[in-house]
Protein backbone atom coordinates (compact mmCIF):
# COMPACT_ATOMS: atom_id res chain seq x y z
CA UNK A 1 0.00 0.00 0.00
CA UNK A 2 1.29 3.52 -0.50
CA UNK A 3 -0.03 6.52 0.52
CA UNK A 4 -0.95 9.05 -2.32
CA UNK A 5 -2.16 12.36 -0.63
CA UNK A 6 -5.21 14.02 0.38
CA UNK A 7 -8.34 15.11 -0.82
CA UNK A 8 -10.38 18.40 -0.26
CA UNK A 9 -13.86 16.78 1.03
CA UNK A 10 -15.90 19.24 -0.27
CA UNK A 11 -15.15 18.66 -3.82
CA UNK A 12 -15.89 14.94 -3.52
CA UNK A 13 -19.01 15.07 -1.50
CA UNK A 14 -21.54 15.56 -4.34
CA UNK A 15 -20.31 11.73 -5.94
CA UNK A 16 -22.00 10.33 -2.97
CA UNK A 17 -25.05 11.24 -0.83
CA UNK A 18 -23.42 9.19 2.00
CA UNK A 19 -20.55 11.18 4.13
CA UNK A 20 -16.95 10.93 3.05
CA UNK A 21 -15.07 9.14 6.34
CA UNK A 22 -11.75 10.29 5.18
CA UNK A 23 -9.82 12.89 3.27
CA UNK A 24 -6.59 10.15 2.95
CA UNK A 25 -5.83 8.28 -0.48
CA UNK A 26 -3.46 5.34 -1.07
CA UNK A 27 -3.14 3.03 -3.70
CA UNK A 28 -2.38 -0.80 -3.20
CA UNK A 29 0.23 -3.22 -4.83
CA UNK A 30 -2.61 -5.00 -6.85
CA UNK A 31 -4.09 -2.19 -8.04
CA UNK A 32 -0.66 -0.66 -9.16
CA UNK A 33 -0.50 -4.08 -10.86
CA UNK A 34 -3.96 -3.84 -12.15
CA UNK A 35 -2.67 -0.53 -14.14
CA UNK A 36 0.55 -1.84 -15.10
CA UNK A 37 -1.31 -5.10 -16.83
CA UNK A 38 -3.65 -2.92 -18.00
CA UNK A 39 -1.51 -0.04 -19.49
CA UNK A 40 1.97 -0.76 -19.33
CA UNK A 41 4.80 -0.19 -17.23
CA UNK A 42 5.75 2.21 -19.27
CA UNK A 43 2.30 4.44 -18.68
CA UNK A 44 2.63 3.37 -14.61
CA UNK A 45 6.66 4.26 -14.26
CA UNK A 46 5.61 7.89 -16.21
CA UNK A 47 2.91 8.86 -14.58
CA UNK A 48 2.81 7.71 -11.23
CA UNK A 49 4.40 11.09 -9.59
CA UNK A 50 1.23 12.50 -10.97
CA UNK A 51 -1.39 10.82 -9.32
CA UNK A 52 -1.55 12.76 -6.15
CA UNK A 53 -1.50 16.05 -7.87
CA UNK A 54 -4.63 14.47 -10.23
CA UNK A 55 -6.38 14.13 -6.87
CA UNK A 56 -5.55 16.70 -4.89
CA UNK A 57 -6.06 19.61 -7.83
CA UNK A 58 -8.32 17.92 -10.80
CA UNK A 59 -9.47 19.82 -13.18
CA UNK A 60 -12.72 17.77 -13.44
CA UNK A 61 -14.56 15.14 -10.93
CA UNK A 62 -17.28 12.89 -12.80
CA UNK A 63 -19.48 10.38 -10.82
CA UNK A 64 -18.65 7.20 -11.89
CA UNK A 65 -21.44 4.65 -12.45
CA UNK A 66 -20.17 2.55 -9.55
CA UNK A 67 -21.64 3.86 -6.04
CA UNK A 68 -19.04 5.67 -4.00
CA UNK A 69 -16.56 6.07 -6.89
CA UNK A 70 -15.39 9.35 -8.83
CA UNK A 71 -13.55 9.86 -12.24
CA UNK A 72 -10.36 12.02 -11.22
CA UNK A 73 -9.12 13.84 -14.44
CA UNK A 74 -6.38 16.35 -15.37
CA UNK A 75 -4.79 17.50 -18.06
CA UNK A 76 -1.09 17.58 -18.68
CA UNK A 77 0.82 19.19 -21.39
CA UNK A 78 3.28 16.71 -21.03
CA UNK A 79 2.15 14.32 -24.65
CA UNK A 80 -0.72 16.40 -24.08
CA UNK A 81 -3.07 13.95 -22.11
CA UNK A 82 -5.69 14.01 -19.82
CA UNK A 83 -5.15 11.32 -17.06
CA UNK A 84 -8.31 9.76 -15.36
CA UNK A 85 -8.21 7.97 -11.79
CA UNK A 86 -11.06 6.33 -10.81
CA UNK A 87 -11.45 6.56 -7.17
CA UNK A 88 -13.17 4.70 -4.82
CA UNK A 89 -14.19 6.59 -1.58
CA UNK A 90 -14.72 5.23 1.87
CA UNK A 91 -18.13 6.29 2.97
CA UNK A 92 -20.45 5.56 5.62
CA UNK A 93 -21.11 1.74 6.37
CA UNK A 94 -17.66 1.03 4.92
CA UNK A 95 -14.64 -0.73 6.96
CA UNK A 96 -13.53 2.33 8.85
CA UNK A 97 -10.05 0.59 8.83
CA UNK A 98 -9.70 1.40 4.89
CA UNK A 99 -8.99 4.29 2.86
CA UNK A 100 -9.89 5.85 -0.39
CA UNK A 101 -8.19 3.86 -2.81
CA UNK A 102 -7.53 4.58 -6.46
CA UNK A 103 -8.81 1.62 -8.56
CA UNK A 104 -7.40 2.13 -11.98
CA UNK A 105 -6.02 4.45 -14.12
CA UNK A 106 -6.82 5.58 -17.81
CA UNK A 107 -4.97 8.13 -20.05
CA UNK A 108 -7.03 9.96 -22.82
CA UNK A 109 -6.11 11.58 -25.69
CA UNK A 110 -7.53 15.52 -26.33
CA UNK A 111 -10.48 13.84 -28.77
CA UNK A 112 -11.59 11.84 -26.54
CA UNK A 113 -11.55 13.55 -23.70
CA UNK A 114 -13.58 16.28 -25.33
CA UNK A 115 -16.39 13.44 -25.91
CA UNK A 116 -16.14 12.48 -22.26
CA UNK A 117 -17.12 16.21 -21.37
CA UNK A 118 -19.27 16.86 -23.86
CA UNK A 119 -21.63 13.30 -22.72
CA UNK A 120 -21.00 13.79 -18.88
CA UNK A 121 -21.49 16.49 -16.81
CA UNK A 122 -18.85 17.45 -14.08
CA UNK A 123 -19.66 17.64 -10.68
CA UNK A 124 -16.65 19.81 -9.86
CA UNK A 125 -14.74 21.86 -12.88
CA UNK A 126 -12.01 23.54 -11.56
CA UNK A 127 -12.64 25.70 -14.49
CA UNK A 128 -15.44 27.09 -12.62
CA UNK A 129 -13.97 28.92 -9.84
CA UNK A 130 -11.64 31.66 -9.54
CA UNK A 131 -8.03 30.36 -8.36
Amino acid sequence: MKYIGKIQLEKYQAVTVKKILTDEVIITDNRIQHIIDRRGQNFYDEYKEFFSEVIENPDYIFKDERESSAIVSKTFTKKDRTINLVLRLLVEGDNPNYKNSIITAIQENNKRFTQRLRNNVPIYSRFDKKE
